[in-house]
């Protein structure tokens, strides 16, 4: 029996106690879930596992051989039973007379495209799971299970220049070579037709691709794959030079927190040029400054790596047909002059993008998509990858860290090799693929957005959060309370989902939101948080401050000086103070933005008992107005003017809520609990609208997305009350 000792470039995690409880389909989850798992076996959404089942027909009733195999989209660490088609085994393998029908009458990739076609006419039982291209080198191969992975050591012997003789000093007669060729209908008979030539074979490495290998059970299938992978990391390691083997270094990484305030100051800029003036969509980005990619990018070999672009389909369908590496020297703080190399090399991708697009193009090729690079290599800095979203681009980092280690393994024993251009375009440019693009569903409106949400602990500023995230934002929970902050954020990526992928500096490993501390009375404090969001995320699009702090006077009706200052240093100079550091990271992105300010109807309305914090919104009030002024045109600033609103809020504890009630000569009992004593209050606040109805953060929280979307882009320097209709608050 093989144990994890006998393994150390994967992880062997097969429990025979847990799969022996799964029926044939479960076993099948349960050993793509654990193949899934190790990024060093196959990355992220790449990858398939079959089994053959037998089944019984709906139909007849009689006993069939079912092929189960992974179906198009997914994962396999998080794959599930939903995500594997059936079919009829039988079937599959007749699609043979379709196929050779079909040569006869049209181009073969035409024909292929066609196939694709065929498989759902092979489904059992009414399956809605659509299969993949890989299908038929999983039914062609005659055994019953079969795994299909992209190991990073397996795939820098395929995309070595002598990878077939390779193949065979490390594995003999044990493994097959066959070269590349597009996944396919004609791979699988391919595959077929080796696996009846070399019937001691268990496996094959597909040239510029990845590893395909076979057995009888289950566990020996996933314990072949392990070893397969093992003898050749362990064969290239045996040949790694260390830093000689991507020619030694050509600079020095700077230190962390160089890197950091490099990052900081070009980011932001460097989103900005991006989008080509609007042309194209706001990115999210990914820093990757681990080891390896620090070795990378420093190195002598670096820049005619990068040129010769990615080697597994897998990789560049997410990194493009080549990264973007940076002329630069680093040095601590020459911002400027990175931003120089940035622009030169961003010019010349477009440049070389457009060119590789009309030497490939076929007749019937998709219109030209976005020609900036989704990978940035930097010296001394490491990598930026780019997404429409975060998740997208941490999987983005992870292909292309997968990527660097294919070019280390097959530069250690011999020569590293691209996919030619054509079949990388073939690949990027198929129709079948432009097809799925097109039935995704649109993006949501807040898509690529990055909102800082400051006071999103509780109350309005939490459901904001989670509000502005339900439409695709990129959400920063900032608060004084940092733990509160975390948890807010902590919400919003359990109800969005986390993503998977990789991370670099500081927070960069994060979900679609972070949690941090920030005292917005602080420059300094904010300025770190406003630090962290860029790390994070690349930029900053839109700002909503809904912090805010009410001191109630003494039984006399004052407030001491001090408690002056704190209501006006939170209420007035703290959103001053975030919007002007957040005024830095807008004009560097050179990106429309907007701000939102929670004032208050109070502001309006001269009342006995809060006349400091009543005096404080009305300057914030003026303060939105002033702000719009300044941040014209780039940046919409507005302000939302709640009403009391108490649920969720941290300026209502316990003994606020009793001496409200006391004002008012509302009835209660000392021993009622919290929740109940604020119901009435809430229901007395209620009374006194014109629409009787309770405000909620989630009223507030309505407002602060209405005018942080596209839906009032022409609305700047207003102030929109909610607070269900309070007459005394009519503007006058």
């Amino acid at each position: 029996m093989t144990t994890s000792r006998a393994f150390r470039f994967v992880n062997y995690l097969w429990d025979e106690r847990r799969a022996a409880g799964l029926d044939p389909l479960g076993r099948l989850v349960y050993r793509s879930n654990i193949l899934g798992q190790d990024q060093r076996i196959t990355n992220t959404g790449g990858g398939n596992t079959s089994a053959k089942i037998v089944e019984k027909d709906p139909l007849t009733g009689k006993d069939v051989d079912v092929l189960w195999v992974k179906g198009s989209g997914g994962d396999l660490r998080t794959a599930d039973r939903g995500l594997f088609a059936s079919l009829y085994q039988e079937r599959l393998l007749g699609l043979r007379s379709v196929y050779d029908r079909a040569q006869t009458r049209g181009p073969k990739t035409e024909i292929e495209d066609q196939m694709v076609g065929m498989y759902p006419h092979c489904t059992f039982n009414l399956n809605p799971r659509a299969s993949s291209i890989d299908t038929p080198l999983h039914s062609f191969v005659p055994f019953r299970h079969v795994d299909h992975t992209h190991p990073n050591a397996v795939i820098a012997v395929a995309a070595s220049r002598n990878g077939a003789e390779l193949t065979r000093a490390i594995y003999g007669e044990r493994v097959m070579w066959l070269p590349w060729q597009r996944p396919g209908f004609d791979l699988g008979l391919k595959l077929g037709a080796a696996c009846r030539e070399h019937p001691k074979a268990q496996g094959v490495i597909l040239g510029q691709h990845g590893l395909i290998n076979w057995a009888e059970d289950d566990r020996a299938c996933y314990e072949l794959s392990l070893e397969l992978i093992e003898q050749a990391a362990a064969y290239i390691e045996a040949r790694d030079r260390g830093e000689a083997t991507f020619g030694g270094p050509a600079h020095r990484a700077l230190s962390a927190d160089e890197r950091r305030r490099v990052l900081v100051g070009v980011l932001p800029w460097l989103r900005g040029s991006l989008t080509a003036g609007g042309a194209w969509a706001r990115q999210i980005a990914t820093v990757q400054d681990d080891e390896a990619t620090l070795r990378f990018v420093n190195s002598r070999d670096a820049a005619r790596l990068a040129e010769l672009g990615t080697s597994c389909p897998d990789h560049f369908l997410r990194t493009k047909i080549k990264p973007m590496f940076v002329e630069w020297s680093p040095a601590p703080g020459d911002v400027e002059g990175l931003r120089a190399g940035i622009t030169a090399g961003i010019s010349k991708y477009r440049e070389d993008y457009a060119g590789y697009y009309q030497r490939c193009k076929r007749a019937d090729s998709p219109a030209m998509r976005n020609p900036n690079p989704s990978v940035i290599l930097i010296p001394g800095v490491g990598m930026i990858a780019w997404g429409k979203n975060k998740s997208e681009s941490r999987v983005t980092a992870e292909f292309y860290t997968c990527a660097i280690e294919v070019m280390r393994g097959a530069e250690a024993i011999g020569e590293y090799v691209a996919l030619p251009q054509q079949e990388a375009f073939d690949i990027e440019y198929w129709l079948l693929e432009e097809a799925k693009l097109k039935r995704m569903p649109p993006e949501r409106e807040l898509a690529g957005r990055v909102a800082v949400v400051v006071g999103a602990g509780s109350g309005i500023g939490r459901v904001t959060g989670s509000r502005l995230a339900a439409e695709g934002a990129h959400v920063v929970c900032a608060d004084v309370d940092e733990s509160a902050a975390k948890s807010a954020a902590a919400v919003i990526v359990s109800a969005q989902g986390a993503g998977i992928g990789v991370g670099g500096t500081g927070v960069s490993g994060c979900g679609p939101a972070i949690g941090m501390g920030a005292d917005m009375t602080s420059r300094a404090s904010i300025r770190a948080a406003l630090e962290e969001a860029v790390i994070a995320f690349g930029g900053i699009d839109d700002v909503v401050v809904t912090a805010g702090v009410f001191v109630p006077p003494d039984t006399s009706g004052r407030i001491t000086d001090e408690q002056w200052a704190k209501t006006f240093a939170v209420n007035v100079t703290g959103a001053y103070l975030v919007a002007d550091e957040a005024a830095s990271v807008w004009r560097a992105q050179s990106l429309p933005g907007s701000l939102v300010l929670t004032t208050s109807v109070n502001a309006v309305v001269a009342k006995k008992g809060s006349l400091a914090y009543d005096t404080s919104k009305a300057a914030a009030n003026h303060l939105v107005r002033e702000l719009a002024v300044e941040l014209a045109p780039l940046v919409r600033v507005n302000g939302v003017a709640p009403a009391t609103v108490i649920e969720g809020s941290s300026m209502f504890p316990r003994e606020r809520v009793i001496a409200s009630l006391t004002k008012y000569s509302i009835a209660f009992g000392a021993d009622e609990t919290t929740e109940s004593l604020t119901a009435k209050l809430g229901a007395f606040y209620a009374g006194r609208t014109l629409l009787k109805k309770a405000l909620t953060p989630r009223d507030q929280a309505e407002a602060v997305f209405v005018l942080v979307s596209g839906r009032l882009s022409k609305t700047t320097g207003q102030v929109i009350s909610v607070d269900g209709g309070l007459s005394d608050a009519f503007l006058r």
